[in-house]
């Protein structure tokens, strides 16, 4: 049996009753369960329909998400998750050069390596080492005055923890930005790239290893085998082609408003609703959602 979830964007609602019957009826589906009136419902369905594709793309001109999965063991143990555009709204190094008046030239860097147009190794390299000569306090700046938290994710964490699930934030960013992030948002752990500085001031190298779309995978691997758990077990999340290998992985793996050639090739493509829709892709309804600690 399958799940078919219909997900729109919170601020909008526009999900209604007659779409989603219409599409039951036409596919053969059980009867409908809102998960969130207007904004998220789902039901069953024996198979994939022939015109799935098509009705998806109709229902992205109108805001609405559309995902099909397997309905056994949709809730998953295990929650893997890039940070940079994903747990947050920004690049933390575009945000960095800003700060040190090369933004535009490293943002332009950032964007192509996300799309998987450059080596994200090399890239990374060569955008840290026009960082140099940085005062590492401006990391605190950029956190203080730059960073936002993708709506849906306080909610997401706790949620999902709440029910003995375990969260990592695996991030080709800074440890310098994933540890504030991950104990913001209540994550067990946190993994990425170290910048490196001297006598307070970023030398402009990082490092080694990179890490990049292996290690990402490699983290997916570590994390359930020292839960006795299996990649089916995970729901992964980003944006860039450097979690295209942990999305491919996952038992579920979301792309979440991401670059084109992660969207064309993720399972599930998120590009609507926000961070809560990992939740209605496990059927957990609004009701069932945990405020996060404050």
């Amino acid at each position: 049996m399958l799940t078919l979830s219909l997900i729109a964007a919170p601020s909008v609602a526009n999900l209604e009753s007659a779409l989603i019957d219409s599409l039951r009826r036409s596919w053969g589906g059980s009867d409908m369960r809102w998960l969130n009136p207007g904004i998220a419902a789902e039901f069953q369905m024996p198979a994939v329909p022939g015109d799935l594709d098509q009705v998806a793309g109709d229902l992205q001109t109108i805001g609405i998400d559309l995902a099909v999965q397997p309905t056994h063991a949709r809730r998953k143990r295990v929650l893997l998750a890039d940070m940079d555009s994903t747990m947050i709204g920004q690049e933390c190094i575009d945000e960095l050069a800003a700060m040190a008046g090369v933004g535009d030239r490293v943002a332009a860097i950032t964007a192509r390596a996300m799309n998987g147009e450059l080596n994200f190794h090399e890239a990374l390299i060569e955008r840290v080492g026009l960082l140099a000569g940085l005062r590492e306090t401006v990391i605190q700046d950029v956190l203080d005055s730059r960073i936002t938290l993708t709506p849906g994710g306080p909610e997401l964490v706790a949620t999902m923890r709440a029910h003995g699930g375990y969260a990592a934030l695996v991030s080709g960013g800074f440890t310098a930005f994933t540890g504030a992030v991950a104990a913001a948002l209540g994550f067990n752990e946190h993994r990425a790239n170290t910048l490196l500085a001297d006598d307070g001031v970023l030398t402009g190298h990082v490092a080694l290893p990179v890490l990049g779309r292996e290690a990402k995978v490699e983290a997916l691997h570590q994390i359930t085998a020292a839960r006795g758990l299996v990649p089916a077990d995970v729901i992964a999340v980003g944006d860039g082609a450097n979690d295209l290998g942990m999305l491919a992985e996952a038992g579920t793996g979301v792309a979440l408003h991401a670059k084109p050639v992660v969207a064309a090739q993720a399972q599930i493509r998120i590009n609507h609703g926000d961070l809560t829709a990992l939740l209605y892709l496990q059927g957990y309804s609004a009701a069932e959602f945990v405020s996060p600690a404050r």
